[in-house]
C-alpha cells in the first residue's frame, strides 16, 4: 500500500481525529503566526546590484531617507513668469500652506535652490514628508489638501504635487484595490463553478472549505517564516491564488473518484481506499511537483519573488496534506449527506444507455467527440495542434521586457500622472533624478570635496543631466547623497542611457578617483535596470532546475522514460504559447483593447519568469492526473488506445471543472487597472485554457497514440531507479453486476 493509501486509510478509519487534529492545527498555524508577527521585506535591501548596496551604506549609518515630494507652480502661456511678484507670492503660499500641516520638513525656495525652469515659467518648491519613508504615503493626505486649496485660490496658475509619497500613495491605493477586487471575488466565483459541477451544496463547498483553512493555516507559518524569509503582501496575494486552486484541484481529483467508485458499485469504504490508492497518489505527486516548481523563484536572490515561491510552497503542501488526510476523513464522515442541498435544476439523473445499462460514469460526452477523431487521426492532430501552439508561441522570440513606470501602469488620465508629465518637461527628469549616495572615510575631506564637485560639473557637460545637481551632506556619518536629474525624463531608454553613462564615465572620471570611497548609483531607473538584469539572469538556472526535477518525478513516479519526455516537452509548449500571446497583445498591441489594455510596448519584467514557474506547477497537476488515469487503465490490461480513451474520458469533465475556475479566477485580474496585473491575469488565463483544452485534450492523447507502447519505455540501466509506482491491479474490481440507477449518485464534474 502507498503512502496516499496508508494516510487515507488511517484517516477514515480514524475520522474525528483527523477532522479534530487538522482544525487544531490550523488555529494553532493562526495563533503562533499572530504571536510572532510578520516581517516584510525591505524594497531596497532586497533589490539586486547598486540599489542594495546604497541602502545598506544608509542603514549602516542610521540614516533613512525621507520621501521627498515638490510643487510645481507654473504660469500659463504668455500669463507671466516665476520671477513676478505675482507668482512669488503664491510660492510663499505653498511653502507657508505645506508647513501648516506639521507633516512635512526642508522646505526649500526654488528662488534659493535655483528649481527655475529654462523658460522661467516654472519653479519648484521642494520638502520632505516627517518620519519613515515607508509609510510617508499614509501622511500625505492633509499636504495634498492644502496644496489643492491653493490652487483654487489661483486658478490662473498650475499648483500641482508630486513625489515619493503622493506617486505612493496612488500606486497603493490601485494595487490595493486590485488585488481586494481579485481577492474578494476568486472564492464566491469558484464556489459558484463548483455548484454547477457537483450539483450540491456540501460537495461545493468541501473544496473551497478545505483551500480557504490550507490558506488561513499557510499565513500563520508563513508569518514564522518571515523571521528567516521576509514576506510582501503581493506574496500574500499571490499565495491565496495558488493556494485556492491546488486546494480545489486536489480535492477534484480526490472527491471525482470517489464519486465515481461509488456509482460503481462499490461501498462506502472501498470507494475511499481506491479514491487514496490512485487519486491521493495523483496529488502526492503533483504537489511535489509544484513546490519544486515553486522553489525555482528562490533562485532569483530578489525579495519579493522568494517571499512568493516560499509563501506558495507553504499553501502547497499544506493544501496536498490537507487532501489525502482531513478530505478523506470528511468523506467518511458525511457519507451519502455529501450531496446534501441538491440544487434541483443541476442534478438530473444520468441518462441510461439503451437496454437500460447505466451510462459510464464520469465519461464526458463532449470531450469523448473530440477524442474519436484524434485517435483515429493522431499524426493530423498532433501536425495541427502543434502547429497551432507553435504559431502561437513564435511572437514570443522577439519579446522585450522592462519596468513598467507609474504612466505605463496606470495611463495619462490620472492627474497624478499629468502632474508628472508637466513637471517632467519644465524640469526633464526631476521627477524622477537618479541618487549618488558617497560613502567616504572623510566626507569632508578636501579630495572627497573636489570629487563631488567634479562629478557635478561631469554629470552636466557629458549629457547625463541639464542640471540643477544637488548634494546633501551628512557630515557626522560621513555621507553625502547627490540628486541628478536624468535628462531621458519619462523616456526609458534615454534615462537607462544617463545611469549608464553616470556608472560607467562620470563616476570613474570623479569619485572613482578616491581610494577607499563607495558610491553607488541608484533610483527609480537604476533600481528598474539592475532588476531586470536580475530577472534576465535568473531564467536560465530557474528553468533548468524546475525542468530538471519535473523531469525527475515524472520519471520516477511512471517509471517510463518517454512519460517523463513529453510531460516536459508539452509543459514547455504550453508556456511557449502563453508567451506569444502575451507579447502578441501587451507588446504589439494586437487585440489589446478586447482586454481593456493600451499599449505599454513591452511585457512587465517579471511576468514571464513568475508565468513559468507558476503554469508549469498548476499544469503538471493536470498531467499527473491524466496520465495517472491512462497508466492504471493500462496496468489493468487496457491496450494503450484503450486506456488513453478511458483516461481521458473519465477525467475531462474534472479537468474541465478545475480548470474553468482557475481561468475564471485570473481572468478577473485581466480586468483589473494596473497592466502589469492585466497582463498577468490575461496570460495566465490564456495559459490555462490552452493547457486544459488543446494540450491534455488532442496533443497528449495524440502524441500518446503514435508512441503506442513505447509510452511505457524505461531503459534496463534504469531499473535502478527508486520505484515510486503503485500496483493498480492490486485495486478492487467494481461488482459484476451495475447498481440500479436510482442508486447511482448525481455525477456532473
Amino acid at each position: 500500500m502507498g503512502i496516499a493509501a496508508s494516510m487515507g486509510s488511517w484517516s477514515a478509519r480514524h475520522r474525528w481525529a483527523a477532522v479534530g487534529g487538522w482544525l487544531l492545527f490550523v488555529i494553532l498555524a493562526v495563533f503562533v503566526g499572530q504571536s510572532a508577527g510578520r516581517v516584510d521585506v525591505d524594497e531596497d535591501r532586497s533589490m539586486p546590484g547598486e540599489v542594495s548596496q546604497a541602502a545598506t551604506i544608509n542603514d549602516d549609518a542610521g540614516l533613512k531617507p525621507p520621501a521627498g515630494e515638490m510643487v510645481l507652480v507654473q504660469a500659463k502661456a504668455g500669463a507671466g513668469s516665476a520671477t513676478d511678484p505675482a507668482f512669488r507670492t503664491v510660492v510663499g503660499e505653498v511653502m507657508s500652506a505645506v508647513k501648516s500641516t506639521g507633516k512635512v520638513t526642508a522646505v526649500t525656495s526654488p528662488y534659493d535652490t535655483k528649481s527655475i525652469s529654462a523658460d522661467g515659467r516654472s519653479a519648484l518648491v521642494r520638502f520632505d514628508v516627517v518620519g519613515d519613508q515607508k509609510t510617508a504615503a499614509d501622511r500625505i493626505d492633509p499636504v495634498l489638501d492644502q496644496v489643492k486649496q491653493v490652487q483654487a485660490k489661483h486658478p490662473e496658475l498650475r499648483v500641482e504635487e508630486f513625489g515619493d509619497a503622493s506617486s505612493e500613495k496612488v500606486l497603493n491605493d490601485a494595487f490595493g484595490s486590485d488585488f481586494k477586487t481579485a481577492e474578494f471575488s476568486a472564492v464566491p466565483l469558484a464556489l459558484g463553478i463548483l455548484l454547477i459541477a457537483f450539483g450540491a451544496l456540501v460537495a461545493a463547498l468541501l473544496p473551497v472549505a478545505l483551500a480557504m483553512t490550507a490558506f488561513v493555516a499557510a499565513g500563520g507559518v508563513v508569518a514564522v517564516v518571515s523571521h528567516l524569509v521576509p514576506m510582501s503582501d503581493t506574496a500574500n496575494s499571490v499565495m491565496l491564488l495558488v493556494g485556492l486552486a491546488v486546494g480545489v484541484d486536489y480535492c477534484l481529483f480526490y472527491l471525482r473518484r470517489e464519486r465515481e467508485e461509488r456509482a460503481a458499485g462499490h461501498d462506502a469504504d472501498t470507494s475511499l481506499r481506491i479514491a487514496a490508492a490512485t487519486s491521493g497518489r495523483a496529488v502526492l505527486i503533483s504537489g511535489i511537483t509544484v513546490i519544486v516548481a515553486m522553489a525555482g523563484m528562490l533562485f532569483t536572490g530578489i525579495g519579493d519573488f522568494k517571499a512568493m515561491g516560499v509563501a506558495t510552497m507553504i499553501v502547497v503542501a499544506i493544501a496536498m496534506f490537507g487532501s489525502v488526510t482531513v478530505l478523506p476523513a470528511l468523506l467518511s464522515l458525511l457519507g451519502h449527506r455529501v450531496e446534501k442541498g441538491r440544487i434541483p435544476f443541476l442534478n438530473r439523473r444520468k441518462k441510461q444507455q439503451a437496454g437500460g445499462r447505466p451510462a459510464a460514469p464520469g465519461n464526458s460526452r463532449l470531450w469523448r467527440s473530440v477524442l474519436g477523431p484524434v485517435l483515429r487521426h493522431p499524426k493530423t492532430a498532433t501536425v495541427i495542434a502543434g502547429g497551432a501552439l507553435l504559431a502561437l508561441a513564435l511572437p514570443a522570440f522577439g519579446m522585450k521586457t522592462a519596468n513598467l513606470s507609474m504612466q505605463q501602469e496606470l495611463g495619462d488620465s490620472l492627474p497624478i500622472i499629468q502632474t508628472y508629465d508637466h513637471i517632467n518637461t519644465a524640469f526633464p527628469g526631476g521627477p524622477d533624478p537618479a541618487h549618488v549616495v558617497v560613502k567616504a572615510a572623510d566626507i569632508n575631506a578636501p579630495e572627497v570635496k573636489k570629487a563631488i564637485a567634479d562629478f557635478r560639473a561631469e554629470a552636466v557637460s557629458a549629457g547625463a543631466s541639464k542640471g540643477p545637481v544637488t548634494v546633501t551632506v551628512h557630515s557626522a556619518q560621513n555621507v553625502a547623497r547627490i540628486d541628478v536629474p536624468l535628462e531621458g525624463g519619462s523616456d526609458r531608454a534615454k534615462a537607462e542611457a544617463d545611469v549608464k553613462l553616470l556608472r560607467d564615465q562620470v563616476r570613474p572620471d570623479t569619485l572613482g578617483k578616491v581610494a577607499g570611497l563607495q558610491a553607488p548609483v541608484t533610483g527609480e531607473t537604476a533600481g528598474s535596470m539592475d532588476f531586470t538584469h536580475k530577472i534576465t539572469s535568473s531564467v536560465p538556472p530557474v528553468f533548468a532546475f524546475v525542468t530538471v526535477f519535473a523531469f525527475l518525478l515524472m520519471l520516477l513516479s511512471f517509471r517510463s522514460l518517454t512519460i517523463a519526455v513529453t510531460s516536459i516537452a508539452l509543459n514547455l509548449l504550453s508556456v511557449g504559447a502563453a508567451y506569444g500571446i502575451l507579447t502578441a497583445v501587451f507588446q504589439h498591441g494586437w487585440g489589446a483593447s478586447l482586454v481593456g489594455a493600451h499599449g505599454t510596448g513591452a511585457v512587465v519584467a517579471w511576468l514571464p519568469l513568475f508565468l513559468f514557474v507558476i503554469l508549469f506547477g498548476l499544469s503538471m497537476d493536470y498531467h499527473v492526473f491524466v496520465v495517472s488515469r491512462i497508466r492504471e487503465a493500462r496496468m489493468r490490461g487496457l491496450s494503450t488506445k484503450g486506456a488513453i480513451e478511458h483516461g481521458i474520458t473519465t477525467t475531462a469533465g474534472v479537468v474541465t471543472s478545475a480548470a474553468v475556475i482557475m481561468v475564471a479566477v485570473f481572468a478577473i485580474f485581466g480586468t483589473l487597472s494596473m497592466q502589469s496585473m492585466k497582463q498577468m491575469g490575461v496570460g495566465l488565463a490564456f495559459a490555462v485554457l490552452i493547457d486544459a483544452t488543446v494540450i491534455r485534450g488532442v496533443l497528449l492523447p495524440a502524441v500518446m497514440t503514435l508512441l503506442g507502447d513505447r509510452n511505457w519505455y524505461l531503459p534496463r540501466w534504469m531499473n535502478r531507479l527508486p520505484d515510486l509506482t503503485h500496483d493498480e491491479s492490486a485495486l478492487p474490481q467494481p461488482p459484476a453486476a451495475a447498481p440500479h440507477p436510482a442508486q447511482q449518485l448525481p455525477d456532473r464534474v
